[in-house]
């Protein structure tokens, strides 16, 4: 298949958007132009939409307006292109929807999904009093994706596990999100894409990758895995209620073989673990955004 492959970042700068409307119900019409490259809108089939960076703005855009032209040329590039009735992956105002935890635990719940009890809170006597009721162990987590820079490095924060004696007042500081620990058998990062799922079983091999798995990938092993019929059909279920057709799936299986959601992540990694596991992912990604499915 013919592609365009380039950075909104380039945009102005170093690319040329040409779209024309004139009441047409197929959208915009008219060129985007790279260095290399040129595309009709109008033959456009799909848009893969991936961590693009933020449109370069000339220096000699007086400071005053820099910030407003960068926002003209952010939603003028891609409100175009989301305009288009084509597939995408993934859409942004899909992604913007379905990112958070919060409202996905409220989704997967809907959908039919064993979700932990959790609690997102800045009162430290309310944390206590939830602390109190669960009675077992507990962590905490981001509530939402992000980096953080610490002196020269830029670093996740990861879920880390915690006692009801270790709540003080720095947890008003700003909103945190508790939760109860599940108890582990292996977790799994289920991959959707379209209508097809890739579960892999992470087995954790350290005692920091079996709070979160991210902190220790040279511990980890991988292999498929089977989802069972249920969880299946409430992963169907969430993906059609955020309008979803990626998706990458964390899970925790519990010695009794329970399935219980952590989170979706609407634009997550998936090479790693085709790599590690030879799952036709990358297959998948090419059907989907050919049309074959």
């Amino acid at each position: 298949m013919p592609v365009i492959r380039f950075d909104l970042a380039s945009f102005p700068q170093h690319l040329d958007l040409a779209a024309e409307h004139g009441g047409q119900a197929s959208g915009w019409r008219g060129d985007l132009i790279t260095g290399t490259r040129a595309v009709r809108l109008e033959e456009v089939r799909a848009v893969y939409y991936r961590r693009p960076g933020l449109p370069d703005i000339s220096r000699t855009v007086d400071p005053a307006y820099r910030e407003w032209a960068q926002g003209q040329a952010l939603v003028g590039m891609v409100q175009v292109l989301s305009s288009l009735p084509v597939v995408w992956l993934h859409h942004p105002d899909v992604y913007r929807a379905s990112a958070h935890k919060p409202g996905q635990l409220v989704a997967a719940t809907a959908a039919g999904l064993r979700v932990p009890r959790t609690l997102v809170t800045n009162s430290l006597p309310r944390a206590q009093q939830w602390a109190a009721q669960i009675d077992g162990q507990l962590i905490v987590k981001p509530v939402t994706a992000g980096a953080i820079t610490l002196g020269h490095r830029n670093m996740m924060l990861p879920t880390r596990r915690f006692e009801a004696s270790d709540l003080d007042d720095s947890l008003e500081l700003t909103a945190h999100m508790l939760q109860e620990w599940i108890p582990k058998q292996f977790e799994v990062r289920l991959t959707v894409v379209g209508d097809r799922m890739f579960p892999a079983a992470i087995h954790a091999g350290s005692e920091a990758a079996l709070v979160d798995w991210r902190s220790d990938y040279d511990s980890l092993t991988y292999e498929p895995t089977h989802i069972p019929d249920d969880v299946a059909a409430g992963v169907r279920r969430f993906m059609t209620g955020y309008g979803l057709n990626y998706g990458a799936f964390d899970f925790v299986v519990t010695p009794a073989g329970n399935w219980v959601f952590l989170e979706c992540n609407p634009a997550g990694q998936w090479q790693f673990i085709a790599a590690a596991t030879k799952l036709p992912i990358a297959e998948a990604h090419a059907s989907l955004l050919q049309g074959a499915e």
